[in-house]
């Protein structure tokens, strides 16, 4: 933009020079041909003025000039980098004598600029030849300017009829296929000293709207001089509005200080305005507005006392942005009310429980669902982590997503020098607490991360039933892990995921069984259709542990304790292959102690393997090894039970024939336990 600034100096400059000298010797064609001459050698383009040229010199400067025309670059899609149909130029000369311009009239009709840049990245504002060499120092002894040689001597300026009508610009940029078009760009402006308000009102047209835009500023001299200066700002459309009242200065380095207010009736419409629009099924991005102090000290940007709102959440913050150093230093809070993301999340399908599970918490088992994508082989590139530093606290009065409730919360994330962590200080969900950390390493080739988290107290049935619909499953649950993984591509991650963790349950239940009323009754427990509505089997602890080795989780502890029901599981995931090899044994005991009971009671046990690809598991009861641990001592297994239990559940099996070889099971029992354990 400077070098655009600089080819436009000159021109002007060779213009307004060639036609203050020249009227007095020569005839107009000569002043045409002077004129075009010296801009060419200026900037190695043709300058073509096609339309009639009158200049006049007293009592003012009079230049009027039609048809005007300055070639392109070589090779350049438009053939004119600048065209207008009229320049009009009054000056008034006799003040420049003590340091005044006066211009009594500017006009500029319509002209149109092409800005283009080609496919090597060459813009066309580039000119072939470079300006004049900087003017010889001044012979020794000369006196300085007034201001000390690093101002202008003007003391005043005066504006009158300044305009620009009908104006249009271009810009192109080959090598991105980028074309942005602004028209019927329309100026006015407004100074009579510069100790006088200043005003420029203008608008233009771009994709298809009108911008009105104004600035103003009480007393503009400070503008010229470098001090501090009054400057209002405004920028309207029917897709945004940008206001600012402050003050701007200039002399030693930028330092602007005032207020900003930045609205849009609609994020998504403003996006589209701006070809890129916000393709996503929510419904949210609507309102949005953001006002606040701004501030900015030379290579220093701060947006202190902020409020904020989009659609329907409101909150306040700051940040500020330090560029002086090697890479920018980046600060900054922000304090939320109710984060609802339920607007941005695309609608629940139908048959889809609210949070995002089956309806009713159950999918068959062995669907045949479609195979997921494999572990991505894509590099992660963690190298952006250097790009920055930075410091950033959020505080939230509750999330929102879907279902699922979060009380307060709150999360400090510091970056330095390629390496992120991420603390969680607080977390309150469903009754419960929790904090966590995050660690990123993008120091290195191959990222490396570790996550530890732990929370108790957490009320597991309203929990399960907003987070995937499933409402089998309640109690008081605690748990925690930590993980550390490190890799090149995803697949390398979880190929070295290492870690551990473990889960507890107490004082819950299991929905759909009820051990005790089953052995009271077993044949109705086992037959009734309607039992998994109305029936829950009480348990005093469910637990489990897990490691984690070079991706291969493995589980050997998972236990239920409950009066009359012993529920044990061991088995392995193979992370990386996507795959689950685990074995659940349900045993129905005559212990009536839950917690602090033990797991190895003698009883009657119908395991289930569970096994196959995630996507596609298999849930099979094992009743051939449980039948036959019955067999072996059918009399032991059901005395086990005790009392009536055993008489009961004696009754269902039969007892056996009278030979005593053989279990045998009432006609639809083995249905119904191989359904119920199987499911």
């Amino acid at each position: 933009m400077k070098k655009v600034l600089i080819g436009i100096a000159v021109l002007v400059v060779v213009v307004v020079a060639a036609a203050v000298a020249v009227p007095f010797f020569v005839p107009t064609e000569e002043i045409k041909t002077r004129i075009t001459q010296g801009v060419e050698s200026a900037t190695g383009r043709q300058l073509v003025i096609a339309g009639d040229l009158s200049v006049s010199v007293l009592p003012s400067l009079e230049v009027v000039a039609e048809d005007i025309s300055f070639s392109n670059a070589e090779g350049a899609a438009d053939p004119n980098m600048a065209s207008l149909q009229a320049l009009r130029l009054k000056l008034q000369i006799l003040p420049l004598i003590s340091g005044n311009v006066k211009v009594d009239e500017f006009v500029l009709v319509d002209p149109v600029i092409n800005l283009e840049i080609d496919e090597n990245g060459k813009p066309n504002w580039e000119f072939a030849s470079a300006p004049a060499a900087d003017a010889a120092p001044a012979p020794s002894g000369e006196a300085e300017s007034s201001d000390g040689g690093g101002g202008s001597a003007i003391s005043d300026i005066s504006l009158g009829n300044i305009q620009l009508v009908n104006g249009s610009l271009k810009f192109s940029d080959a090598a991105s296929g980028t074309v942005q078009e602004v028209s019927d760009i329309n100026l006015a402006v407004t100074l009579t000293d510069l100790d006088s308000p200043f005003t420029a009102d203008g608008s233009l047209q771009w994709n298809a709207k009108t911008i009105n835009l104004a600035v103003t500023s009480e007393k503009p001299r400070g503008l010229t001089t470098g001090e501090e200066a009054p400057v209002g700002l405004s920028v309207e459309t029917d897709v945004i509005k940008l206001g600012f009242e402050g003050s701007v200065a200039t002399a030693a380095k930028l330092l602007v200080a005032g207020a900003l207010d930045v609205s849009t009736p609609s994020i998504r419409d403003l996006a589209a305005w701006t070809g890129n629009p916000i393709e996503f099924e929510g419904t949210g991005l609507g309102p949005f507005s953001l006002a606040g102090k701004v501030d900015v000290d030379g290579a220093t940007y701060s947006f202190t006392d902020a409020k904020i709102a989009i659609d329907e959440i409101e909150g306040d913050g700051s940040v500020s942005i330090a560029t002086a150093g090697a890479k920018p230093q980046i600060d900054a809070s922000l304090n939320l009310g109710v984060l609802d993301l339920n607007p941005y999340l695309p609608p629940a399908k139908e048959g889809e429980a609210a949070g995002g599970g089956a309806a009713g918490g159950d999918s068959a088992a062995g669907s045949g669902s479609a195979e997921p994508a494999d572990w991505s082989d894509d590099p992660i590139d963690a190298s952006g982590l250097q790009a920055v530093n930075a410091n950033f606290a959020l505080t939230v009065a509750g999330i929102l997503v879907q279902e699922i409730k979060v009380g307060q919360s709150a999360l400090d994330v510091a970056l330095k020098d390629g390496l992120l962590g991420v603390d969680l200080t607080e977390l309150n969900l469903y009754d419960g607490k929790g904090q966590g950390k995050l660690s990123v390493d993008g120091r290195n080739a191959a990222p490396a991360i570790s996550k530890s988290f732990a929370m108790s107290g957490i009320s597991a049935e309203p929990l399960l039933t907003d987070a995937a619909g499933f409402d089998r499953l309640s109690g008081t649950g605690n748990m925690e892990f930590a993980i550390t993984a490190t890799g090149a591509s995803q697949r390398q991650m979880v190929e070295n995921l290492n870690g551990k963790g473990q889960v507890t349950f107490n004082d819950g239940a299991i929905k759909g069984i009820n051990l005790a009323a089953m052995v009271r009754n077993a044949a109705n427990a086992f037959l009734d259709p309607g039992a998994s509505d109305t029936q829950k089997t009480d348990f005093a602890e469910l637990s489990g542990s897990f490691d984690i080795k070079n991706g291969l989780l493995s589980n050997q502890d998972l236990k239920l304790l409950s009066p009359l029901l012993r529920v044990e599981g061991k088995g392995t995931s193979d992370l990386p292959s996507r795959t689950v090899d685990y074995r659940v044994e349900p045993k129905a005991v005559a212990s009536l102690e839950g917690q602090g009971g033990t797991g190895d009671a003698s009883g009657l046990a119908v395991p289930v393997l569970v096994s196959g690809p995630w996507h596609d598991l298999s849930y099979q009861p094992d009743l051939a090894g449980a039948v036959e641990g019955l067999a072996k001592d059918p009399g032991k297994a059901l005395e086990s039970l005790g009392g009536d239990a055993g008489k009961a559940l004696e009754g269902v099996l039969g007892g056996g024939d009278e030979e005593g070889g053989g279990v045998k099971l009432p006609e639809g029992a083995g249905d119904a336990l191989k359904g119920l354990f199987g499911n």
